[in-house]
C-alpha cells in the first residue's frame, strides 16, 4: 500500500466517531418511533376503542382485614391520557434522546402506561363488574415462579459456559416425578425431592454429553427435551391414565399467610399469602444473586464462563465447576417442575410445561444473565399469562378469540427477546467446550 492511500490516525478517529454518531442517531430515532407507536395504540386502540363508563379495579381480596376501596377510572379518558404520556416520551427520545440510564426508566414508564391503558380498556367491557387487580397480581406471581426457577437454572449453567436449552425437559420431568412420588408416598415433600432428583438426572445427561463428549449443546438440549417428553408421556400412559388414584393424585400445598406482611394492602396477598414453594423461590433468588456476585464461588463461576483458559491457569477446576453448576441447576429446574403439579392442579398431564422452559430461557436473555433481571422478566411473562386467564374469564369490549389470548405470553416473549437482538452479550465462553491443554 502506497503512502498516499494510508489514512492518517486523526482521520480514522474522526471517521469512527461519525459512524458511531450515525448509529446512535438511527437507534435513537427507531426507539423513539417505537415508543410513539405504542402510545398511539394506547390512544386509538385502548382509549377510543373502550366502551363508555368506568373501569373498576378491586384492590383488596374478599375478607381482607385492611379494606381498600375500589379504584374507579373513566376508561376512555384514562387510556388516552396514558397514551399521550407515552407519545411525549417517544417524541422526546426522537428529538433529543434520553441517556442510557434514563432510558431504562423511560421504557419502564412506557410499559406501565401501556399495560394500565390496556387494563382500562378491558375494564370497560366487564359490564360494571370490577377487575380483581390483586387476584391478577397473585396469579402473575404464581405463573412466574416456574419461570423464575427455570431462569435461575439457565443462569447457573450459562454463567459457567454451558447452554441449557433442556430447561423445558427438566421442568417436565420434575412435574411428572413430583406428582408420581407425592401420590405414592402420600407426602408432598417427598414429591418435591423426587422432582428435584428428576431434574438433576436430565442435568447429569446434559453435563456428561456437553462437557465430557463436547456434543453441540443446543442440539443436545433439544434431544433431552424430546427424551423427557417421551418418557413422561410413556409413564403417564403406563401408570397414571388408568389409575390416577394410586399414581396421579398428589394434592397441592396449602397457602400460608405470613403474619403482618400478608395483611399489607395489594402486595401482601400477592406476595405473602401463598404456598411454601413460592417462599423457597424467594430465598433461592436472593441466595443465587448473592452467591453469584458476592462470593468466591461466584467469582470462579463467572471466570469459568468468561475465560476458562485463564481460570484454569490460576488453578480453578473448569470442568469440575461446570459439572457442579449444571447439576445444581437441574435441582432448581426440577423444583420448578414440582411447582407445576404440587402448587397447581395436583396432577400431571403430558406436555403440561407448555413451553415454559423456553420462556425461562428467554427470561435469562432478557434479564442479561442476572438473577434480578431474570426475575423481572419472568414476572413480566407471568403477568401476560395471568392476564390472558383473567381476560378469558371476564371478557373485553371487543371479543378476542381464545387462541389469540393463549398466544399472549409467547408473543410478549418474542417481542421482548427480539428487541434485545444485538444489544445483550452472553458470557464469552457460553456454549464453547473446554479442552484442557
Amino acid at each position: 500500500m502506497s503512502a498516499e492511500t494510508v489514512v492518517p490516525d486523526e482521520e480514522l478517529v474522526v471517521h469512527r466517531a461519525v459512524v458511531v454518531q450515525e448509529v446512535s442517531v438511527r437507534r435513537r430515532l427507531i426507539s423513539g418511533a417505537s415508543i410513539v407507536i405504542f402510545g398511539l395504540i394506547c390512544i386509538f386502540g385502548w382509549g377510543f376503542g373502550a366502551d363508555k363508563g368506568d373501569a373498576i379495579f378491586s384492590l383488596a381480596p374478599s375478607g381482607a382485614q385492611v379494606h381498600v376501596p375500589d379504584l374507579r377510572l373513566p376508561g376512555q379518558v384514562a387510556a388516552v391520557v396514558l397514551g399521550v404520556i407515552v407519545v411525549v416520551l417517544g417524541a422526546y427520545q426522537m428529538a433529543r434522546g434520553f441517556s442510557r440510564r434514563q432510558m431504562k426508566w423511560v421504557l419502564a414508564a412506557a410499559l406501565f402506561c401501556f399495560v394500565a391503558a390496556f387494563l382500562c380498556w378491558a375494564g370497560t367491557g366487564t359490564g360494571g363488574r370490577s377487575l380483581a387487580l390483586v387476584g391478577l397480581l397473585q396469579l402473575s406471581v404464581t405463573e412466574a415462579v416456574p419461570l423464575i426457577l427455570g431462569a435461575l437454572a439457565g443462569i447457573m449453567c450459562e454463567r459457567t459456559g454451558v447452554i441449557n436449552v433442556a430447561i423445558e425437559g427438566q421442568l417436565l420431568a420434575g412435574a411428572f416425578a413430583g406428582a408420581l412420588m407425592a401420590t405414592i408416598s402420600k407426602n408432598l415433600f417427598v414429591g418435591v425431592i423426587g422432582a428435584m432428583v428428576a431434574g438433576a438426572i436430565i442435568a447429569a445427561l446434559l453435563a456428561v454429553f456437553a462437557i465430557r463428549y463436547r456434543v453441540n449443546q443446543v442440539v443436545l438440549g433439544v434431544v433431552l427435551i424430546a427424551i423427557a417428553t417421551g418418557l413422561t408421556g410413556f409413564g403417564y400412559d403406563a401408570f397414571m391414565r388408568n389409575d390416577s388414584t394410586d399414581y396421579n393424585s398428589a394434592g397441592v400445598f396449602s397457602t400460608w399467610k405470613i403474619p403482618g406482611l400478608g395483611d399489607l394492602p395489594i402486595i401482601g396477598p400477592a406476595l405473602f399469602d401463598t404456598n411454601v414453594l413460592v417462599y423457597v423461590t424467594y430465598v433461592l433468588v436472593i441466595a443465587v444473586d448473592i452467591a453469584l456476585f458476592r462470593t468466591r464461588w461466584g467469582l470462579r463461576t463467572r471466570a469459568v464462563g468468561e475465560h476458562p483458559k485463564a481460570a484454569d491457569t490460576v488453578g480453578i477446576k473448569v470442568l469440575g465447576t461446570r459439572y457442579r453448576n449444571v447439576l445444581l441447576a437441574g435441582l432448581i429446574a426440577g423444583l420448578g417442575g414440582a411447582v407445576l403439579t404440587l402448587c397447581g392442579t395436583g396432577q400431571f398431564s403430558p406436555g403440561m410445561s407448555s413451553g415454559k422452559g423456553f420462556i425461562a430461557l428467554a427470561a435469562v436473555i432478557f434479564g442479561r444473565w442476572s438473577p434480578r433481571g431474570a426475575v423481572g422478566a419472568a414476572l413480566l411473562f407471568g403477568f401476560t399469562d395471568a392476564l390472558q386467564i383473567l381476560l378469558s374469564a371476564v371478557g373485553t369490549p371487543v371479543t378476542i378469540p381464545s387462541y389469540f389470548l393463549l398466544m399472549l405470553p409467547y408473543v410478549a416473549t418474542l417481542v421482548a427477546v427480539a428487541g434485545l437482538v444485538g444489544r445483550v452479550q452472553a458470557p464469552a465462553a457460553d456454549g464453547e467446550p473446554y479442552v484442557k491443554g
